[in-house]
């Protein structure tokens, strides 16, 4: 007991003399600006300035304290500095960013403060948080077995995505990354998932032109877009993914579902290493900071699904990053494929051909795989997965003129078939009853006697008699429910009826 008692007056003494020792924010703590540059400031004067503290600066501008040096601090500028001077004074506020979080914000279009840039009225919500956080521990989370329907087939059928999976999607410029990731926004309609599109560095046409398209599909009832132009200050674009990101733990805090794409995490690597070099970090490989790696992870790490005890909500992030060349060896990518779940790769040759989306099966993968996938599908998948790899893999041969068997011709000739239902339009997604309705009738050759050419008219026939027909097993495949044997071959009845009919359109 008196040793209970003596640890107990030792902590509370420890505990009193460090709220003592420690620094207070005062009125009087002002502090100046000594050298401005066009994104950072050194500011002398605040001595009990704490790591990330918001600085406030003349005209309202707001900084980040970054660099906490003896003499002087380093200040991340989140704004135009154009009327700032050397001797202009600066404030402590003993606060760290936050940016408001909640429903208010849904179709709305935010910059990385969370303040509306889209001629809308004025964002009143009572709800903040601070864009940085900890990730959630390894007992808060749940194994990822819930899928995300994309409604691209080459993605549902051979790279599956599950609620909570991060998903690195990357190719080169122009080659359908961005067209891939608003896809599977457009696809979450009536399916409860809050989506976050997060814009750093592009162009403002760009950035109208993707409002504008989801738009036009209703995406923007449940989605919120966090833009960042490619002429905003590399402080806005640094912190832009951790304010997106914070928007979206709040729903999944809540136990709803979460989606946030990053698009691109290379022009944030950019920002971040023009900051860095302006604040005399030392540089590292291809000039980056070491801490490069650091600054990606902890803010995908936040994607999770978590416990049911917890909420059962999910955020799954699609970052996407840019190559060139087709490098992916490059110092980003690579590092972005270690910290993610499986990247998505878009090939420009695939693309050149007219592969859309040109998604290179052979070098895409998804680690979380066929769990999240409904039963049906994986069953129905796999087939289709070992077929399209057997005519990648003979396809060479016919480009050399070599002499092939029957059983070699007859496989090469699905294989086209194949990769035919595997092309897609743009914002055509499917529902996974289609998906399966058209590999069904793939897996069963009943494609094989089709051209290519009328491909897609078949598979519109297909889905559209499947869902008259059979609405009952349609609806089942939808709810995730595993279907019978002889259910499949009522789907393969329907598909012949289409193949065999006199007019394919008749079914439309």
């Amino acid at each position: 007991m008196e040793l209970q008692s003596l640890l107990k007056s030792t902590f509370s003494l420890l505990q009193e003399t460090r709220e003592n020792l420690e620094p207070r924010l005062t009125v009087n703590e002002v502090g100046s600006v000594k050298f401005i540059s066009q994104s950072i400031a050194w500011v002398t004067g605040l001595r009990g300035v704490k790591a990330e503290e918001i600085l406030l600066f003349e005209g309202g501008l707001r900084g980040i304290a970054f660099n906490i040096d003896a003499d002087e601090v380093g200040v991340i500028l989140l704004g135009e500095s154009t009327f700032l001077k050397a001797g202009s004074d600066v404030y402590r506020t003993g606060e760290i960013l936050q940016v408001p979080v909640g429903e208010k914000l849904i179709g709305r279009v935010v910059d990385a403060l969370g303040e509306p840039i889209d001629h809308g009225p004025a964002i009143v919500t009572l709800q903040r948080r601070p864009i940085e956080a900890e990730a959630p521990g390894i007992m808060q989370r749940s194994p990822v077995v819930t899928p995300l329907f994309t409604g691209v087939k080459v993605i549902d059928a051979l790279i599956p995505i599950g609620k909570g999976q991060r998903e690195l999607i990357l190719g080169d410029r122009q080659s359908g990354k961005t067209a891939l990731a608003i896809d599977t926004i457009i696809n979450q309609c009536d399916k409860d998932v809050i989506c976050i599109y997060c814009t750093i560095g592009q162009q403002n046409s760009a950035v109208a032109r993707i409002i504008a398209e989801l738009k036009s599909h209703g995406a923007m009832s449940y989605s919120i877009v966090v833009a960042t132009a490619g002429e905003s200050p590399p402080g806005l674009q640094f912190i832009a993914p951790y304010a997106a990101m914070t928007m979206a733990e709040h729903f999944m805090n809540k136990g709803l579902d979460a989606l946030v794409v990053f698009d691109d995490l290379t022009k944030h690597a950019w920002a971040y290493r023009e900051i860095s070099l302006l604040l005399n970090r030392p540089p590292g490989r291809e000039a980056y900071p070491g801490d490069i790696f650091y600054i990606h992870s902890r803010l995908l790490e936040r994607s999770t699904h978590l416990r049911k005890e917890l909420g059962g909500g999910s955020l799954t992030a699609l970052p996407i990053v840019e190559v060139e060349a087709q490098n992916i060896s490059a110092y980003i990518p690579t590092n972005l494929i270690s910290i993610t779940d499986g990247q998505i790769y878009l090939s420009p040759s695939l693309f050149e051909r007219g592969v859309l989306p040109a998604v290179d099966v052979g070098k895409s993968v998804s680690r979380v795989g066929g769990k999240t996938q409904f039963p049906t599908y994986r069953k129905i998948a796999g087939d289709l997965r070992l077929a399209y790899s057997q005519f990648e893999e003979l396809e060479s041969f016919v480009k050399f003129g070599t002499r092939l068997d029957a059983k070699t011709q007859e496989t090469i000739h699905h294989g086209k078939r194949v990769r035919e239902v595997l092309k897609q339009h743009l914002h055509d997604t499917l529902s996974a009853a289609q998906q399966i309705a058209i590999f069904i009738a793939l897996n069963h050759g009943i494609l094989d006697g089709v051209d290519l050419e009328d491909i897609v008219d078949v598979e519109k026939n297909i889905c559209a008699t499947f869902h008259r027909e059979l609405p009952k097993i349609y609806k089942k495949i939808n709810c995730g429910e595993n279907i019978t044997e002889e259910e499949v071959q009522q789907i393969v009845d329907i598909a012949k009826a289409v193949v065999d009919g006199d007019d394919h359109g008749k079914y439309e």
